[in-house]
């Protein structure tokens, strides 16, 4: 018996030691990635034991005439992958090239072993906005690509919220509401983020069924991917938030939240002392079970971004908001986000130490850290880029190789991890690969980590990159600013003053702008060399697109000047300067696909292909969607008093033309003719393209000839 016994659980430790090597999800991912086969060329491994304090660690060698990856955590070996494929096989995945065929390719075998460890137990991903400023009208696919990237990037904690529409009709259902109060709260597929931060309810709506059935499938493969290669998702917990006319319909204690940017009534906020309260928070939890599963992780804010505190007793609150998700994921932590007035210190000085992970949401720009260390709780250094998922070259690069180390020095028991929190996806990837890149390397490597990955992003080794990289990083990607990115004027309502694009940004170019030119002119000598490769078509396309869009900028204060001097012959010629600058911008981004409304919008309107029964109805309510999101944003008053319009602006090929362009041509002929042109007239035609259909579309050519075409047509001097 004894004997079998020992035979049993030889075989069980057998079994244990087979499924981690070259595990299936991993090899999976690999061929995801790389094309079939590539599994076979790469041999990988689980080994629990490479970690004697539970800090993820990978070890990158060779074994058997292949390159060897081996990790103690899933999470850690897919970073070691993405790290091996940056550093050694110079193979940059990025959101322009997310996959690549690597048959091909001769994969370098390691001389000797290297060792990384990383310093954040936690690497967060994701922001609330991301969720509609550029995921709302992902499909299956697109969403397998991203967790495929968050894994190289060795991501552990991103925010899961799609199926968070799902939940809140069941649970409103089940609460008693009808579909039409349902559908007056929760928000359409471009416009949920806010919904969710409680700011709004019902814009964008209503959702047919069809709607919740995809979302609920989507959902499913979602988390389930994610749990797949080691990530736990952060969900959406019960933060108290009612719809606005709870108090009739459920007979319940709230407080009525006020209006968010002048025209949108947001939910109330229940009263924890509610007799109610408890019922509400089991019955939220309840349906998030059924469709998402657990977690240890739970994503709730309360104030977010304003609201009513009046009459709320604010550590009860926060007290029984964290026990009701106790007693549904016992130990979880509650992950809030650092920003405006948030966390309160009522929160802070109640909830438990290790109940918390605050996220220092803007930390390379805002850093709140600096001035609380979050009072012994445990946060994360994060980087908030790209405000309304805005195109356009802008960062904090040399102080994110400073300040995540600073902060590890002054709170070394309170820094847990790092973290990605932008509002929007899809620019810059350099910043991303370096945030991500931190906690697994020395401060000291930060010196030549530019020329690093120059060579990881092209697969060469080329100085005119390494360069170009150099002068970009300390100039139009170091933005001392630290409340908005900058802003390209073309974008903006048309104004002989043009200050800002949005409400809350800035026109004001803070670099030298001739470093930009300086960069592009260095990159554009490696045109021949680097023809065909993708990242470099991306790249340059983008830097040609940044020194032209500057130099409207300045090109419009002149303009300004001669029409105010009297100056017409002068202003004619450098308006028309300027329109031909745009219409040259449009014809560049158009070649390349993440720079392109077209993409935008079919993706929206695709969603429907997704499922039998749509009409066109329903494709043209989801394009409405898409192009409202990046133009008006709102109704009239919520556009105009709430300073919500042309915040989302995107330097996208056929929006260029057929937006942007059009609007500076209305402007300049206005004032050829001695009249103006209201908000009110503004308004009315922006709102009209929302409900547009087609999109002019420029010729496909070679985006490496026109960047270089128009560098010099405009900079030959």
């Amino acid at each position: 018996m004894k004997k079998y016994l020992l035979l049993l659980m030889m075989a069980a430790f057998a079994l244990i030691a087979f499924a981690e090597k070259n595990p299936a999800q991993i090899c999976a991912l690999l061929d995801r990635i790389g094309g079939e086969g590539t599994s076979e060329r790469i041999e990988t491994r689980v080994k629990r034991s490479l970690s004697k304090d539970g800090k993820d660690v990978f070890e990158i060698s060779t074994k058997r005439g292949k390159p060897y990856i081996q990790a103690n955590s899933l999470s850690a070996l897919t970073t070691g992958i993405g790290w091996y494929l940056n550093h050694y096989a110079h193979i940059n995945l990025a959101w322009n090239n997310l996959t690549t065929d690597m048959s091909k390719v001769a994969f370098p075998l390691p001389q000797q072993t290297e060792r990384r460890e990383c310093s954040a137990d936690y690497r967060y991903y994701l922001n609330y906005c991301t969720y509609s400023y550029s995921i709302a009208f992902w499909t299956r696919e697109r969403w397998e690509q991203e967790i495929d990237w968050m894994a190289l990037h060795g991501i552990n904690i991103p925010l899961a919220l799609v199926g968070t529409d799902v939940v809140w009709k069941n649970v409103l259902d089940e609460a008693g509401y009808t579909r039409e109060e349902i559908d007056r709260f929760v928000a359409g597929p471009g416009f949920q983020a806010w919904w969710l931060m409680n700011n709004l309810e019902g814009w964008g709506g209503p959702n047919p069924d069809w709607w919740y059935d995809r979302q609920e499938r989507l959902c499913k493969f979602v988390l389930e991917r994610m749990r797949e290669v080691g990530m736990e998702p952060v969900l959406p917990g019960y933060g108290s938030i009612l719809p606005s006319n709870a108090r009739e319909k459920l007979g319940v204690e709230a407080i009525d939240q006020g209006w968010w940017c002048s025209g949108f009534r947001r939910p109330l906020f229940q009263l924890p002392s509610d007799e109610k309260y408890k019922e509400m928070a089991r019955l939220y939890y309840k349906h998030l079970e059924k469709v998402m599963g657990k977690s240890k992780y739970y994503s709730m804010d309360p104030f977010h971004e304003g609201g009513r505190t009046d009459g709320i007793n604010l550590k009860e609150a926060f007290t029984t908001i964290y026990g009701e998700m106790q007693k549904h994921s016992p130990g979880a932590k509650w992950v809030i986000q650092s920003w405006d007035r948030n966390p309160r210190k009522d929160a802070l000085d109640t909830i438990p130490k290790g109940g918390f992970i605050v996220l220092d949401l803007y930390s390379d720009g805002l850093a709140k850290w600096e001035e609380r260390g979050y009072e012994g709780h445990d946060f994360l250094w994060c980087m908030l880029h790209n405000f309304g998922g805005k195109t356009g070259m802008h960062g904090r690069f040399q102080p994110m190789l400073e300040n995540y180390y600073r902060a590890l020095e002054k709170y070394p028991d309170g820094v847990k991890g790092i973290g990605a929190t932008p509002e929007g996806l899809e620019t810059c990837p350099i910043l991303y690969d370096l945030l991500f890149e931190l906690p697994w390397m020395k401060r000291e490597e930060g010196k030549d980590w530019v020329d690093r990955y120059s060579q990881a992003r092209y697969g060469v080794k080329s100085e005119a990159m390494e360069r170009g990289w150099h002068l970009l990083t300390q100039s139009v990607l170091n933005c001392p600013n630290p409340s908005q990115d900058v802003e390209a004027v073309i974008c903006a309502r048309p104004a002989l003053d043009v200050r800002r694009v949005s409400g809350w940004g800035t026109c004001q170019i803070f670099h030298d702008i001739r470093m930009v030119r300086k960069a592009a002119e260095q990159m554009l000598r490696e045109r021949e060399r680097l023809q065909g490769n993708p990242n470099y078509e991306h790249d340059i396309a983008d830097v040609v697109r940044q020194t032209l869009t500057d130099s409207t900028y300045y090109l419009l204060k002149d303009i300004a000047a001669s029409y105010k001097s009297g100056k017409m012959e002068t202003f004619r010629k450098q308006y028309t300067t300027f329109l031909g600058m745009v219409a040259d911008v449009d014809r560049l981004v158009s070649q390349i696909d993440l720079f392109k409304l077209d993409r935008w919008t079919s993706s929206a309107r695709s969603i429907c292909d997704e499922v039998e029964g749509t009409t066109e109805a329903d494709r043209d309510w989801m394009e409405w969607n898409a192009r409202t999101l990046i133009s008006v944003w709102g109704p009239e008053k919520c556009a105009e008093q709430g300073r919500l319009h042309d915040y989302s602006s995107r330097q996208w090929g056929g929006m260029l033309g057929d937006f942007y362009l059009a609007r500076w041509r209305m402007f300049f002929q206005a004032l050829e003719e001695g009249r103006s042109i209201t908000s009110a007239e503004w308004f009315r035609w922006e709102e009209n393209w929302t409900h547009q259909k087609t999109i002019t579309k420029a010729p496909k050519e070679n985006p490496i000839d026109i960047a270089n075409e128009l560098y010099w047509k405009y900079f030959s001097e």
